[in-house]
């Protein structure tokens, strides 16, 4: 069963919550992160990416990149941009785009659940990104970008959550990039010991995204277990920093494809080839979004066209019959030569709030075709997750995206 822990929050003074709310450091290239550290020097992004301090000339994973994270963190708690709360607390954290709504625990997360399989994961990490984090994290001595994890919704905790909203927000703003953001602390000794108790009885809680911070998070805590025998289970390296949300509150975009080029067909001989495993039609001109799952759009040569997966070949199997796998396995791999997408240079990925317009700009430049997603389901990332599988690369696009620098647990 889950540990989901109160902790004690370092955040931001309520005056300075917009200025110092920032994306997921890897959002942005570091020319990007620099610019936004430019327009904004409170943002958290010049502690979550610290080379922006730095010419070029220095290496991003310089150690001096890292000692320049912790004094930045220092000084804004020395000058009262950044403050500890006295007592451990949970919180909630809610996000509104485009009316839609969404509310998370923000709570620190066991080491143990993860190593253990209580909290799932659905994607394969890179050990390149992993140790940038891990370095960030005990250089810092604590964990600045939340985990985005969900649960099955409890109808009990729908309703301790709904009670402690009814109370003034400590933050209450709109980010530029138009999202509304509320925290709230729960104050109720009693909802606290409740909120435990709920989650004690969750057996799966899951990863939806962030899964290169929990990993790096998590060795952190065993490298310390180990400099600290000590320590007692009761160590805050032992949990780590999260924001826990229902699965029925998320919303999943596409994840679209763009390709360099046909593998050397002409694009009549392309369309004959995956005209075996997919019905195609005309679509004509205008951007084509999959209606459902199963259908695509592709973008070729100033056109578009919609794609079905022929009846029969969906496999039952929750990784094989994903559509982002029914494409890679009956297109992208067998006739296009994409055989690992991960590695391929002549593939790239277009999260679906870039909209259709950018694929048909891609295409129509540094691309030659492009390929509109149907949005991978929560159940169906639930589903591999339970059957201990990974999903492709690039399966999910969640937003809204958590902000930086709102929560910090220290370890």
């Amino acid at each position: 069963m889950a540990v989901i822990k109160p902790f004690r929050c370092v955040r931001p003074a309520a005056s300075k919550a917009r200025q110092t709310a920032a994306l997921p450091y890897d959002v942005y290239n570091r020319a990007e992160a620099r610019a936004e550290v430019e327009k904004n020097p409170l943002s958290f992004l010049a502690i979550d990416r610290s080379d922006t301090a730095f010419p070029d000339t220095v290496g991003s994973y310089e150690p001096c990149v890292y000692e320049e994270a912790r004094r930045l963190l220092q000084a804004r708690v020395a000058d009262g941009t950044y403050a500890e709360d006295t007592s451990e607390a949970y919180y909630l954290y809610e996000l509104t785009m485009d009316g839609h709504c969404q509310t998370g625990l923000v709570a620190c997360a066991s080491v143990d659940d993860y190593v253990n399989g209580v909290i799932k994961k659905h994607e394969n990490t890179r050990e390149e990104k992993e140790l940038d984090r891990i370095r960030h994290i005990d250089t810092l001595n604590a964990q600045t970008g939340p985990i985005f994890l969900t649960y099955r919704p409890v109808a009990r905790v729908k309703e301790l959550v709904e009670k402690t909203k009814r109370q003034k927000p400590l933050y209450d703003f709109v980010s530029a990039d138009g999202i509304g953001h509320r925290v709230f602390k729960v104050t109720d000794p009693a909802d606290t010991k409740e909120l435990w108790e709920c989650f004690g009885g969750i057996s799966s809680i899951y990863i939806a995204d962030g899964h290169h911070r929990a990993a790096s998070a998590v060795k952190v805590g065993l490298k310390r277990r180990k400099e600290q025998p000590e320590a007692g289970a009761e160590a805050e390296f032992n949990s780590f920093l999260s924001v826990l949300f229902p699965s029925d509150e998320l919303r999943i975009l596409p994840y679209n494809r763009v390709v360099r080029d046909l593998n050397g067909l002409s694009a009549e001989t392309f369309l004959q080839r995956i005209s075996k495993d997919f019905a195609v039609r005309e679509a004509g001109t205008e951007p084509f979004a999959p209606q459902r799952k199963g259908q695509f759009g592709l973008y070729l040569e100033k056109k578009w066209y919609a794609l079905a997966v022929r009846e029969g070949l969906v496999p039952d199997d929750p990784v094989g019959g994903l559509d982002v796998s029914l494409l890679q396995d009956r297109v992208l791999g067998p006739v296009l030569g994409i055989l690992d997408p991960r590695t391929d240079k002549r593939i790239d990925f277009v999260g679906g709030i870039r909209g259709l317009k950018e694929l048909k700009r891609r295409a129509d430049s540094d691309m030659k075709l492009a390929f509109s997603m149907y949005p991978t389901s929560m159940e169906e990332l639930l589903s591999v997750a339970d059957a201990g599988k990974l999903m492709p690369p690039k399966s999910t696009w969640f937003e809204p995206k958590l902000r930086s620098g709102l929560f910090i647990h220290r370890l």
